[in-house]
C-alpha cells in the first residue's frame, strides 16, 4: 500500500494538545505532509508558541501516530517556527468547538 498524505493526516487527527481538546490538524499546527514510495514520511509543523509546555511531547506522539500506519518505514518530524502560528489557522469546525471567532 502506498502511504498517502490523507493517510498521515487521519492518523495526526489523533494527536492532541494537552491543553486543548482538539486535534493538531484541526487546531493548524501541521503546515506539510510529504511521503514517499519507500514509506518514508516527512511532517513539518508548529506548536502553539515556542514556550509550549508540550514542546517535546507532541512531535513525539506525531512521531509515534505516523510510524503505527502499516508500511511507513521512517518518519521525519520538522518543527519550524516560521511563519507563526496563528488562531486564524484553526479549522471552522474547531473554532466553533472553542466557541472562538477568528
Amino acid at each position: 500500500m502506498q502511504v498517502t498524505r490523507e493517510h498521515v493526516l487521519e492518523a495526526l487527527r489523533q494527536c492532541y494538545d494537552p491543553e486543548i481538546p482538539v486535534n493538531i490538524v484541526d487546531l493548524g499546527l501541521i503546515y506539510e505532509v510529504a511521503t514517499d514510495d519507500a514509506g518514508g514520511v516527512r511532517v513539518k509543523m508548529t506548536l502553539t508558541s515556542p514556550g509550549c509546555p508540550a514542546a517535546l511531547a507532541i512531535p513525539e506522539q506525531v512521531k509515534q501516530k505516523v510510524g503505527a500506519i502499516v508500511d511507513v518505514r521512517d518518519v521525519q518530524v520538522e518543527l519550524v517556527w516560521e511563519p507563526p502560528w496563528h488562531p486564524s489557522r484553526i479549522s471552522p469546525a474547531a473554532r466553533q468547538q472553542l466557541g472562538i471567532d477568528v
